[in-house]
């Protein structure tokens, strides 16, 4: 068979299991084939395209790229500059997924700026995702004020990750805090666990980002994974190493393979610790813009495509390749 034809005859497949998930009603997120595992049966690895790098396609030509780059779905930007903006949400996620679905891409990874359950427009963020089949979110990220104790503003955020993780439920979704590094609340990935406890991790938990869990945690970053682990419900993958840059040290993304992520080990312990959850590719370095989330590119789309692509096939071999 040529490749041609296999890559057809898997867009095709998609596109039938895409349509064989619309047609079971939405219950909640434990149902079994809508939390597919990110470890298919022939030991590869389900992996989604972060939409923030094809924020210059509409709708369908994101979609159409998205499955011939060979990605298994979408984690798709709804927040402010995203594909979706919160504000539109009603009328536009529905268009989104209906060109997703077009191209066997079933809606289940979303990026949004949800962080309060009682916000008006972020739960119809949520309520509106939750109809539409999606599954996990990433929620917004968190800063500590100047002047305000730490612990008293992880007692605060816990609070409030409780009362996300009770809205969460009762839609169906799981929403994933990112760790991220710098100033950030999670950075540390130590410090979400006051936070993150405050829930039954079940509905609400860890994006777990290897990048800035390297940046961030050196040589320790294992012991970080293993405290975090049993809030980990969605991972994030790209690669990083320090460099100078306009005279200054400072964290340099590169493309997979080539910095500090131990992709081998960092792959080992995922299956050893049996963590299957949905998969996010992050590309954030030279893209000609893409990387940023520009609506325009300075270099051509071919070439944008390919080095995702290349980075994908990179991941799928690094998986197969770690014991």
């Amino acid at each position: 068979m040529s490749n041609h034809s296999e890559n057809y005859s898997r867009r095709e497949f998609a596109k039938l299991s895409a349509m064989a998930l619309t047609a079971i009603p939405f219950m909640s997120f434990v149902n079994p084939l809508l939390q597919k595992s990110f470890m298919a049966e022939d030991n590869d690895l389900n992996v989604h395209l972060f939409s923030k790098h094809l924020q210059f396609l509409n709708y369908n030509d994101m979609s159409a790229a998205t499955v011939e780059m060979g990605f298994d779905g979408l984690d798709l930007t709804v927040r402010p500059k995203g594909h979706v903006l919160p504000e539109n949400v009603i009328d536009d996620l529905p268009k989104a997924v209906e060109a997703m679905k077009k191209h066997g891409l079933a809606p289940k990874m979303m990026s949004t700026n949800v962080w309060d359950a009682h916000n008006n427009l972020q739960k119809t963020v949520l309520e509106t995702a939750s109809k539409l089949g999606f599954t996990n979110y990433r929620t917004d990220w968190l800063k500590y004020p100047e002047d305000t104790p730490i612990t008293e503003s992880q007692a605060l955020y816990g609070k409030q990750a409780r009362d996300l993780e009770i809205l969460n439920e009762s839609l169906g979704l799981i929403g994933g805090y990112q760790n991220n590094s710098g100033m950030n609340v999670g950075a540390p990935v130590w410090d979400l666990l006051p936070i993150l406890e405050e829930t039954k991790g079940k509905f609400m938990g860890s994006q777990y980002d290897i990048r800035h869990a390297v940046i961030e945690g050196g040589e320790s970053w294992e012991l970080g994974l293993r405290r975090i682990k049993p809030y980990i419900n969605s991972i994030v993958l790209k690669d990083v190493k320090w460099g100078v840059v306009d005279g200054k040290w400072q964290p340099v993304n590169v493309p997979l393979g080539e910095g500090m992520v131990d992709f081998n080990r960092y792959f080992s312990l995922l299956k050893k610790y049996k963590i299957n959850v949905p998969v996010s590719l992050h590309v954030e370095y030279d893209l000609g813009g893409a990387e940023k989330g520009s609506n325009k590119i300075t270099i051509p789309k071919k070439e944008v495509f390919k080095r995702i692509k290349k980075d994908l096939v990179f991941l799928k071999e690094a998986w197969k390749n770690a014991e």
